[in-house]
């Protein structure tokens, strides 16, 4: 099972914002996205999210064709992290959270929703921050907890086999090196779980450790796409952030001067 994206693209009056892209992403596999500010990251994501339409090209979720799927079966199947999500009413923590449920009918499902809210927030270290106002949190414990909202979306009884992706764009924002370093350990643990990861991340060396494959975007295009250290070499880097990149091979690690 997989998201099958052919030939994607999509243009804003006579601008070409994503042109022409193709990419699978499989369950369990994190496939991160690299690239520049303006290379067409978030609208790539939102594109596949079924928040934009595109302007030429498809999108199948596990063979179903985007278009054909109806809303409330795309929460279901999908879960997205924006990247600026500002909550205009007081809602506490836990009620942002639980906003992220979905039963779709299944009357099992609730039997374990307060034991799934405690597992999330524990996980993502927001259960001491369950009955605060969302709107009084720092940057970075907002992101957990709309991380924790997120997971939950995705959240199945043991044993399901439903299809499940996540989108992720810039998760880690804002997060001290703690708390993104569970974060990127808990994202891993949801791949190994069998749920198709897409991140959109600026940090080269977070990206090289944490994904399977890598696709770094310039100006709206595809320019390489494969494992970390297929992709992530001193000419191509160099070349898409115009910058001088150096690359040190024990450990692996990115730098740049």
């Amino acid at each position: 099972m997989s998201i099958e994206i052919k030939n994607l693209s999509w243009e804003v009056g006579n601008k070409s914002i994503i042109e022409n892209i193709s990419l699978t992403i499989n369950r369990g596999e994190i496939i991160t996205i690299l690239g520049p500010n303006g290379a067409g990251k978030s609208s790539f994501l939102r594109l596949i999210s079924g928040d934009l339409k595109g302007s030429k090209g498809e999108i199948f979720f596990d063979k179903s064709n985007l278009d054909e799927i109806s809303i409330q079966d795309r929460s279901f199947m999908r879960s997205v992290m924006s990247q600026s999500q500002e909550i205009v009413y007081d809602f506490s923590v836990k009620e942002i959270i639980e906003m992220g449920w979905i039963e779709r009918g299944i009357s099992t499902y609730s039997e374990d929703f307060e034991e799934a809210v405690d597992r999330i927030s524990l996980d993502c270290s927001v259960n001491d921050l369950l009955e605060q106002s969302f709107n009084t949190l720092s940057g970075g414990e907002k992101r957990r907890v709309h991380f924790a909202r997120t997971l939950i979306q995705l959240w199945r009884p043991s044993g399901s086999d439903d299809p499940r992706y996540m989108f992720l764009d810039e998760p880690t924002a804002n997060l001290d090196i703690l708390h993104e370093q569970k974060m990127m350990k808990l994202i891993e643990k949801k791949r190994d779980e069998g749920i198709g990861i897409l991140l959109i991340l600026h940090d080269l060396n977070l990206a090289a450790k944490y994904s399977d494959k890598i696709a770094i975007f310039k100006n709206g295009h595809l320019v390489s796409i494969g494992t970390p250290k297929e992709v992530l070499t001193e000419e191509t880097l160099t070349d898409v952030y115009d910058v001088s990149m150096k690359i040190d091979e024990n450990p692996f690690r990115i730098n740049y001067y």
